[in-house]
């Protein structure tokens, strides 16, 4: 994966003066738009947006420094403005564009590698299982992506659900697991807006088809499914199983990600505040 990762990086970074998509990314990729980010993220740190939007101007820093005019490098990385394109530049240096060209001030941010790292030699624990199809079956609505920290209209949606909802999901729930499940899917795919948006269900596992409309259905094709069990603080091991999953075990693993939903559960512990056991899956395949 990260030869393929890398081979990634090299495809963004022949088109920085293009009008680069996700979409575009992702499908050279082989991944789904919102699989990518969050791989990308938990990698690097940083989000796409952001690393392109740190690369286009520390290779216009450079232009600059080689003589080309501020209006020049400004339209020529895909800025609708010389304004804009100086806002952006001293946002991210600290200084103007037209500080470079008199004092030769200059800021870079280097073309991103991905390496394996081994840290610690602590092992991950997971599980592989073969599911039928099914449905995702709950209440959902598009909230900011956002991959740490709590998500305040997650929050919102999960305080809307009615009793009667919460009834009609119970009567359905019929696969494992037996729990209230937090499901992804249906991310915006471009990237170059400053915040993307997803689709965020709370609900159940079910084969059932015949759903009340009082709840929203999601269909999920049969597949192989990576579940990653874990247990501590919450949400901060729950949040730290998904940065590993992506960052360490998907990279040096014998599967890669398929596009459907990635859904994971909590059970709080009656005994421990602010202590959960909690599930990750995600949808994957053998390379």
């Amino acid at each position: 994966m990260l030869k393929e990762l890398n081979q990634v990086m090299d495809y963004i970074e022949e088109r920085l003066t293009d009008d680069l998509s996700l979409e575009k990314v992702s499908e050279f990729a082989g991944v789904s738009d919102y699989h990518f980010r969050k791989i990308f993220f938990y990698l690097s740190g940083i989000t796409l947006n952001e690393y392109l939007k740190n690369r286009r101007l520390s290779e216009a820093n450079r232009d600059l420094l080689q003589g080309a005019t501020v209006t020049e490098v400004a339209f020529h990385y895909g800025y609708q403005s010389v304004d804009g394109f100086t806002r952006a530049f001293k946002r991210w240096s600290g200084f103007l564009p037209s500080d470079v060209i008199r004092k030769g001030l200059s800021k870079s941010f280097p073309k991103i590698s991905f390496v394996i790292t081994v840290k610690g030699g602590n092992s991950m624990e997971f599980r592989i299982e073969e599911k039928p199809a099914f449905n995702l079956v709950g209440v959902s609505k598009r909230v900011p992506i956002q991959f740490e920290g709590v998500n305040q209209e997650i929050v919102k949606l999960a305080e809307s659900i009615t009793d009667e909802q919460r009834k009609e999901m119970r009567s359905l729930q019929n696969i494992e697991p037996y729990e209230i499940i937090n499901a992804s899917c249906n991310a915006d795919a471009n990237f170059k807006k400053e915040e993307g948006d997803l689709t965020h269900m709370i609900g159940i596992l079910t084969t059932e088809n015949d759903v009340s409309p009082l709840l929203e259905k999601v269909p999920v094709e049969a597949c192989t499914w990576a579940i990653f069990p874990n247990e501590g603080p919450f949400p901060s091991t729950l949040q730290e199983t998904m940065a590993k999953t992506y960052s360490e075990w998907l990279p040096s693993s014998d599967y890669e990600l398929i596009q459907a939903p990635t859904f994971s559960f909590t059970k709080m512990d009656e005994h421990q505040k602010d202590y959960a056991y909690s599930e990750v899956w995600i949808p994957v395949r053998r390379k």
